[in-house]
């Protein structure tokens, strides 16, 4: 499993910049799309990134709602890019894959825009997954030199190590299976049901190819282990874990329950004895957000991992809930079996389609609200 991250020399071409419904943003050749502020003004006054990664079978579009958000609340302050590089059916071409041309993307942005110095991420679904690989190889170890891009020295003193040069701010996930999809009923729509849960990871490469394969933890490069269990340390040249725990925060947004993509556990990274009892809020700020928990980082040279009998998980899942737990975790629960687009929680929470999915804007405006110290 040898990965190999080319470091374009090139520009990226843009067109010129606009002022949409008072949004002034830009749009690449490649139809991705750069905002920045709600008010006519230069991009290069923005100094923090915000890379929005979709998930599966998704396009630029499904962060627009999230990304003009991000600008109107916080105009001047973030500049927002919605991955454009890994669209529609190239999903399906595993999360390596997808990765490595998630950090050539990331790199063609801090080129472009020399004034950058603060990286996020923002990812939906399986986009976690790539996020995770992607920073895995933009990483950057401390005081590193690194002749091949002059924003290597914007932030030397950092002693956490940077990201593609940057200072890692935060590191978000939506609905994203960081456990696979393998499983009891970490995918709801197959019921729970072994049977079902069997025949779905011996047949899903027919359907999402590689990167079912790495969902399901079936793939097997060269007797190697599952890109998902390589991604819970440093693995080779790519820094997963270092990367990861290089970011302030990391925050996992979870849909407790009507999510049929993505079951709670894998989303939120817990054993099934750890989920939380939860109730309908009151908030009125934020009705979706059923449930909060700041879970510190987990040392396991000093604490005995619990057992994983009788509690719906195998010995792999309980490896990659204990290693994603050595950092820790901001774990943001979300409810909305009140809503009338219930059924569709996985997109709702994202708000895939602004009018379609408008319930989970609070879910957005809860992100926001929390993503600046």
């Amino acid at each position: 499993m040898h990965f190999s991250l080319a470091w374009p020399s090139g520009g990226f071409t843009m067109e010129n910049g606009s002022v949409e419904n008072g949004v002034c943003s830009s749009e690449t050749v490649n139809g991705s799309r750069d905002i920045w502020s709600y008010k006519d003004s230069d991009s290069l006054s923005v100094d923090h990134l915000v890379v929005m990664v979709h998930g599966i079978l998704g396009s630029t579009t499904d962060w627009k709602f999230a990304a003009d958000q991000f600008v109107k609340v916080l105009p001047d302050k973030v500049f927002v890019h919605r991955s454009e590089r890994n669209v529609s059916r190239l999903t399906l071409d595993g999360v390596d894959v997808m990765g490595e041309r998630l950090a050539e993307e990331v790199i063609e942005v801090i080129r472009r825009r020399p004034n950058l110095c603060k990286i996020s991420f923002v990812a939906h679904s399986v986009g976690g997954l790539v996020a995770r690989y992607a920073i895995g190889r933009l990483y950057r170890p401390p005081n590193r030199e690194n002749m091949e891009d002059s924003s290597a020295d914007r932030h030397e003193g950092d002693s956490r190590g940077t990201i593609a040069g940057l200072k890692a701010m935060n590191f978000i996930t939506v609905a994203t299976p960081h456990l696979g999809s393998r499983g009891n009923k970490q995918v709801p729509f197959l019921f729970g049901v072994p049977a079902f849960e069997k025949v779905a990871s011996s047949v899903i490469h027919l359907i999402f190819r590689r990167t079912g394969q790495h969902l399901f933890l079936t793939d097997a490069d060269e007797g190697k282990p599952p890109l998902l269990k390589c991604m819970i340390e440093d693995y080779g040249d790519c820094y997963f874990m270092s990367a990861l725990r290089t970011f302030k925060r990391r925050v996992a947004y979870s849909n407790v329950g009507y999510d049929n993509i993505v079951g709670w556990r894998t989303s939120c990274i817990r054993r099934n004895s750890d989920l939380p009892k939860w109730k309908e809020t009151r908030n009125e700020n934020y009705p979706h957000v059923v449930y909060e928990e700041h879970c510190k980082a987990y040392d396991d040279d000093h604490c005995e991992p619990p057992s994983i009998e009788d509690d719906g998980s195998d010995k792999l899942e309980e490896e990659l809930v204990t290693g994603l737990s050595r950092v820790s975790w901001e774990k943001i629960d979300v409810s909305f079996h009140s809503s009338r687009q219930r059924f569709a929680a996985h997109s709702v929470i994202q708000v895939k389609d602004q009018s379609m999915h408008i319930e989970g804007a609070d879910v957005i405006s809860h992100m926001i609200d929390h993503f600046l110290p």
